[in-house]
């Protein structure tokens, strides 16, 4: 005689299954367009039925257990079936990426259309995040600036570069600069972000790193600054290259230095695997080699 299983209810599979993918709540909530809670209701109800926890969940982000790893397999299985049967084709493939606003501005933004014309069927959300944050949200790809460090996640680093002294013309008009010791006297641009002494270091300056005067959190900002003449920045050169090519920076000094600090990819090791996720930070390291 058959035995009759109890199926979990198709909203619940398709947001435990979105929520994988994705990886949160919020962001399985944009794509079946409910609210997060609803989301954690149905994967609730999920785990429920099933006797399962699907995901671990700390103050930082959910990420699938042993068992909802188990699961997802089974899950898009059972949905590849499904469209196979029904001849449903998926209209493409959707990616989350966090990143500081300099980065998105002057770097992914400038080439996103060669992306395009490469990956059409692959759509891309930028999520613009402030540095420094003390729990970021987390998007299937997060750019990050900084060294090789964020939580349990894969860090790819995108590019190597050289930090570089900036001033503008009309700084350097008020206050020439000829000699980097003549920095000693200058008014120096500080972001936790980039520190001085790895540069002061090789240019062979006893000079400490600068306590004092305006602080930036973000490169951005930082580079705007200097280019309004309030002081002289560091930088790693390929962040500032628009102020460079514009002429409102210019480099100083032959001193050549490279930076500890660059931008990586932070990506969970389960979404890596994603093609789409590959075939993005792929094209990211080879456009910005």
């Amino acid at each position: 005689m058959a035995r009759l299983h109890r199926l979990p209810p198709i909203h619940t599979l398709a947001a435990f299954e979105s929520a994988a993918r994705l990886g949160g709540f919020s962001q399985a909530a944009a794509e079946l367009c409910i609210t997060p809670s609803a989301v954690s209701h149905r994967i609730r109800q999920l785990e429920a039925l099933l006797g399962e926890q699907l995901f671990e969940r700390s103050p930082t982000g959910v990420r699938l257990s042993p068992a909802g790893q188990r699961t997802l397999q089974g899950v898009r299985e059972a949905f590849d079936k499904l469209s196979g049967l029904f001849h449903v084709e998926t209209p493409g493939m959707r990616l989350s990426v966090g990143m500081p606003p300099t980065f998105a501005r002057n770097l992914l933004i400038p080439h996103l259309p060669e992306f395009y014309q490469q990956w059409p069927d692959i759509e891309i959300q930028v999520a613009v995040a402030a540095p420094m944050q003390d729990k970021p949200e987390r998007h299937d790809v997060d750019i990050r600036f900084g060294k090789p460090s964020f939580d349990d996640r894969l860090s790819i680093k995108l590019f190597d570069d050289q930090l570089l002294v900036l001033a503008a013309p009309s700084y350097l008009a008020r206050r020439p600069l000829n000699a980097p010791g003549e920095l000693a006297q200058a008014e120096l641009l500080r972001s936790p972000l980039v520190p001085w002494q790895p540069w002061l270091a090789a240019a062979g300056l006893e000079i400490r790193e600068p306590i004092r005067g305006s602080l930036f959190t973000d490169l951005g900002i930082l580079l705007e600054a200097a280019a309004s003449g309030l002081g002289v920045a560091i930088c790693p050169g390929r962040v500032a290259q628009r102020w460079l090519d514009s002429g409102q920076l210019v480099a100083l000094f032959d001193v050549a230095v490279q930076s500890d600090s660059t931008y990586y990819a932070a990506v969970d090791r389960e979404v890596a695997q994603r093609p789409e996720v590959g075939a993005f930070i792929d094209w990211m390291r080879a456009t910005f080699a």
